[in-house]
């Protein structure tokens, strides 16, 4: 049975909100001429959401372009080395952005949007679980890495 993963499952969801409501917008404008007020910026949140939490459900199945033409020309034991630093600059910068974000939603949380007049910290927020999960699986990555370093096997499923 295939594991479903949270940021899998909030990506997509959000997604398809995204793509529901601009459909139905466009029904709405097109058939009644009349569009919803609020779906630009409906859309607009769910997208959000989308792409920074579909940014760590990337990282975690490695999809994310990078070149890598150095690595695959070293030997092994150094591939293991340089792979680990990788991991190590890219959990220390999404660290940071982690702490950013908080720092930003936490100003945020008086403002609100446009046209909802929500507090924007519920836009933002989307920023503190994106990095926060590319955080995590970045230590998980190091932890596998040191543990083939290490002469175990590591899970490839992580």
């Amino acid at each position: 049975m295939k594991k479903i993963y949270i940021d899998d499952f909030i990506s997509c969801t959000f997604l398809s909100f995204t793509i529901i409501i601009v459909i139905l917008n466009v029904g709405m404008r097109y058939f009644f001429n009349s569009p919803i007020k609020s779906a630009e910026e409906i859309a607009t949140i769910c997208f959000i959401w989308s792409v920074f939490v579909g940014g760590a459900s990337c990282y975690r199945k490695k999809m994310h372009m990078g070149i890598d033409i150095l690595t695959q020309s070293l030997p092994k034991k150094f591939k293991n080395y340089v792979e680990l630093l990788i991991n190590i600059i890219v959990m220390s910068m999404n660290g940071a952005f982690f702490l950013l974000s908080l720092k930003f939603t936490i100003i945020s949380r008086v403002k609100p949007t446009a046209v909802l007049g929500i507090s924007s910290m519920y836009v933002n927020s989307s920023l503190i679980v994106g990095f926060g999960l590319i955080f995590i699986y970045s230590i998980l990555e190091i932890l596998k890495t040191i543990k083939i370093m290490l002469g175990k096997k590591g899970d490839e499923n992580v």
